[in-house]
């Protein structure tokens, strides 16, 4: 149903409620979202039941003020109750947190005296309208964990055992509780979730809060219909690709009959001139899902469709459905949904890897895996910045590892064009099936029917992942099978994010095999399918090399830039690396980057403090994750996709993430750019070839390629121009560098592409070492392929300074403001990996979040760059913008 809030009303006029209401021709029922006013206290403060909490009769003295959805420790810190739990090692003085740290919280027990091992009460007082007497109102819940006993005016809507499932939603018929025109009480006890309960796992990411999430942490909401309900209105898409010239619609929504008695009416549905209808029996208090199929509605049938595509194949085009459900000449209820007409299918190619393709056109994955804020607290600014980042980056799509995000998210997705993995949680008790008891069998089959009802009509969902880590166990698999047949899902069903073949399903086409820690940017092309194998070898670990679809893989440890290790720890902790370091990594071998530190400190010379650790840091970074992308680009539609372990993190962190916390780029965000720009020249580590990869749907032609290598002094030993075209989708071999002698120890590949009219289309910068990297494969674990040699890039410390020539202009247009930094490097050296930034004034705080157009550049002699840097207005107050200007070698100005 859609949802328009009108937030700030006074309680007597339905205070802290947002009152839905829409044009008379398509008004939906009225919904209310309760948000604000909400008060919260541990049941060891409150001696009354549920049938008193929940009555005007009770008077919450000393109960928090909060804020609906919220966790308990969410609550408490925004109450100001506890210290900043993201700041430091703030989070191990809350009550509770006793469990060692590294240890993964969610498989432990709390302590007994935590206080969160009792249930916490939330309350809410509110006005229902005097117009909804005489409908049937519902009251939903979007999200409790982990289980909850709910009390409306006194009355008991639901019970601990069966509003149990942090991943399922409720919605309850509450017309005989409900009093409208007068202030309602809603109480809901919350219970913490236990070491055994299907929960929120943020497994080794990082630390876990001591309430383990325990909280409303989605909407709650009131609304009306009439004798019947409609809900979860859904278009599903079969298109006759490749040419595309027709598609074929079915149209599926859930009725759910409010009364005692059977009901017979009428659904109609409408997309845009297309109008359906039929006649519906239901029995009394029954659901049941109406579906119209082109075959019995031919007028489903519709030619030269307008497609929806990811943002690179096209425009995420997007129609509406509207659907109301009429019983005896009067409308019950109305719903409606944006969607897309698409297909996405997928095969195992001849290397048993799985290819997606999208309306019949394949798709390389290219993406990041989610992590939902560690309190679970919402902000959907942040959230739309993030997938402007994902976009920026070139990526094309975001795994949700049993993050299963709110609408907003999934509708961002929709209309941006990012596709988006979806599945259940590895680990914890979500693949403890040995130990699962009857309830828990009963709460995964809701938990995945309600998110299947969700998630089905948003075009952006790929497929979804009926396991993570493990593929489930016969009779898991074929339960979650039945449903997802059963509720028409559109997309690819995978047992899980591994090479196992299930026992139901078979064969996967997908691998999650690492690493996970540090390994030389030349491992991601050296690994391959012909030269590992797929099956027993990939399983132990060590095959993470650019084929089939990798599900989670990275280099691992992304130390952010030095601002932002001083906003998350204090100054006496900066330097050196230390136990407050390592609290913001993960857990288990993840709990301290020492393969990253020692790796850095061989190839690029022992760092001497903070800033010159984490400068090292975004050069080793920005190498590392470019090789990874540059290598599974190269080698498509052998490789069928990557997902860089993590995109973004839960709280500030040192380990997997292509942005940090504070949404600052460094120089993994640039590394992903670089290597995903949609026509991209890249050099072979394996082969010492250069390459060709386009990403682009459309033909490419007359380009040339210029192809230069240089020595430190900027000598050049090398330099080659060819002319090529790019078929669309491509990838190709263009040429092999020659044995060079003379070369410095360390030396420089530039590559540029430009297009007929000369403009610049590609560019890629290396800096090599004359010195062989070499990986140890017999000592490959699940994690991480050891180095028997690193490379050797401490010349680099023999550049010459050089001081740049700057120039900057703004222009602020409405909602955003651009800067344009103009750079110039006079001088006859190199100007290595160069850092700008947007300030709030000279000195000031660095904007933030921005788009850069490229960052951390390097300059050859003479070269001039014109970039520009957009950012939100707002986010400059009153300042003014400074730009600063640093590198490797570069004067800070």
């Amino acid at each position: 149903m859609k949802k328009l809030a009108l937030p700030g009303l006074s309680l007597l006029l339905g205070s802290m409620l947002a009152f839905a209401q829409q044009p008379p021709a398509h008004r939906s029922q009225p919904t209310l979202i309760l948000k604000d006013g909400w008060t919260l206290q541990s049941l060891y403060k409150v001696d009354s039941p549920g049938e008193v909490v929940s009555t005007l009769k009770f008077h919450p003295q000393g109960w928090y003020a909060v804020t609906v959805p919220t966790t308990v420790v969410a609550a408490l810190v925004k109450a100001k109750k506890y210290p900043d739990p993201y700041f430091g090692m703030n989070l191990r003085r809350l009550p509770g947190m006793t469990y060692p740290i590294g240890q993964t919280f969610v498989s432990l027990p709390m302590a007994q005296d935590s206080p969160f091992l009792v249930p916490w009460w939330f309350r809410k007082e509110f006005v229902i309208p005097a117009s909804f007497q005489g409908k049937t109102v519902w009251l939903k819940f979007g999200g409790i964990n982990y289980r909850a006993n709910v009390w409306l005016n006194g009355k008991q809507i639901a019970n601990a055992e069966d509003a149990a499932g942090a991943w399922r939603t409720y919605e309850f018929n509450v017309a005989n509780s409900a009093q409208p025109g007068k202030t309602n009480v809603l109480a809901v006890e919350v219970f913490s979730p236990t070491e055994n309960d299907l929960t929120v796992n943020f497994w080794d990411w990082n630390p876990a809060p001591p309430d383990k999430q325990m909280g409303i942490f989605r909407d709650v909401e009131i609304s009306t219909s009439g004798p019947v309900a409609l809900r979860y209105p859904t278009v599903v898409s079969k298109v006759d690709s490749p040419g595309n010239p027709a598609a074929h619609l079915t149209v599926t929504a859930l009725l759910k009959n409010a009364t005692q008695h059977p009901v017979r009416g009428t659904l109609r549905g409408r997309i845009e001139n297309v109008e359906v209808s039929q006649e519906v029996d239901l029995a009394p208090s029954e659901s049941k899902d109406v579906v119209f199929d082109p075959t019995s509605f031919p007028q489903l049938d519709l030619d030269h469709p307008r497609l929806w595509w990811p943002a690179q194949m096209g425009k995420p085009e997007l129609y509406k459905l509207e659907l109301e459900f009429e019983v005896d000449g009067q409308v019950s209820d109305r719903a409606d949904t944006s969607f897309g007409i698409r297909e996405i299918t997928s095969e195992l190619n001849p290397t048993k890897g799985r290819v997606f393709s999208v309306n019949g056109k394949k798709v390389l994955i290219r993406g990041g895996g989610w992590s939902m804020d560690m309190l679970l607290r919402e902000n959907q600014q942040r959230m739309q910045e993030e997938l402007r980042y994902v976009q920026d980056m070139g990526l094309n799509t975001i795994r949700l590892e049993g993050m299963l995000e709110n609408k907003t998210f999934f509708d961002l997705a929709d209309r941006q064009g990012i596709l988006v993995m979806a599945g259940w949680a590895c680990c914890s008790h979500w693949e403890h099936w040995a130990n699962w008891k009857p309830q828990d069998f009963v709460i995964a089959e809701e938990s995945l029917r309600d998110q299947i009802y969700r998630l089905r009509s948003h075009p952006s969902v790929l497929l979804w992942m009926n396991g993570s880590d493990n593929p489930p166990p016969p009779d898991v698999e074929q339960m979650y099978l039945k449903v997802e047949s059963d509720l028409l899902w559109p997309n690819p069903v995978v047992s899980s994010a591994t090479a196992k073949q299930a026992s139901v399903t078979g064969e996967t086409g997908v691998k999650m095999s690492g690493p996970y820690d540090y390994v030389p940017p030349g491992y991601w092309q050296q690994d391959s399918v012909t030269t590992r194998g797929v099956h027993k070898e990939c399983e132990a670990g060590g095959c993470g090399g650019a084929y089939w679809l990798n599900t989670e893989t990275s280099m691992g440890v992304a130390v952010p830039p030095v601002e932002s290790i001083r906003a998350m720890l204090p100054k006496e902790h900066w330097w050196p690396i230390d136990d407050w370091w390592n609290f913001h990594a993960g857990a288990h071998v993840f709990g301290d980057i020492h393969l990253f530190t020692n790796a850095l400190n061989v190839r690029y010379g022992k760092a001497t403090g903070l800033e010159d650790f984490t400068f090292k840091s975004q050069l080793m970074t920005y190498e590392g994750v470019r090789a990874m992308y540059e290598a599974y680009n190269r080698n498509k539609y052998v490789s069928t996709g990557v997902i860089q372990w993590m995109l973004n993190n839960a709280w500030p962190s040192i380990i997997w993430h292509l942005y940090d916390y504070y949404l600052r780029p460094g120089g993994g965000y640039f590394g992903a750019k670089n290597a995903n720009e949609s026509l991209h020249p890249l050099y072979g580590y394996d082969d010492h070839a250069i390459w060709v990869v386009s990403s682009q749907y459309v033909d490419a032609r007359g380009l040339k390629l210029i192809t230069k290598v240089l020595n430190l002094d900027m000598t050049e030993k090398f330099s080659q121009e060819t002319t090529l075209d790019a078929p669309a989708d491509s990838t190709a071999r263009i040429l092999t560098l020659p044995d060079i002698a003379g070369l410095s120890a360390t030396y420089f590949v530039a590559l540029r592409l430009e297009d007929a009219a000369g403009k610049v289309v590609g560019s890629n910068f290396y800096w090599l070492s004359t010195k062989a990297e070499t990986l140890d494969w017999d000592k490959s674990n699940w994690y991480t392929t050891p180095a028997l040699s690193y490379a050797d890039f401490t010349a680099l410390s023999q550049l010459p300074k050089v001081k740049l020539k700057v120039a900057s202009h703004t222009e602020r247009k409405a909602e955003e403001t651009v800067t344009h930094v103009v750079i110039e490097n006079p001088s006859k050296s190199l100007a290595f990996f160069v850092r700008l930034k947007i300030d709030k004034g000279p000195h000031g705080e660095e904007i933030l979040p921005v788009l850069w157009e490229d960052n951390y550049i390097s300059l050859l002699p003479g070269e001039k760059r014109d970039i520009h840097a957009t950012y939100r207005t707002s986010a400059l107050g009153t300042a003014q913008p400074s730009v600063e200007v640093g590198g490797w070698n570069v004067s800070s100005q």
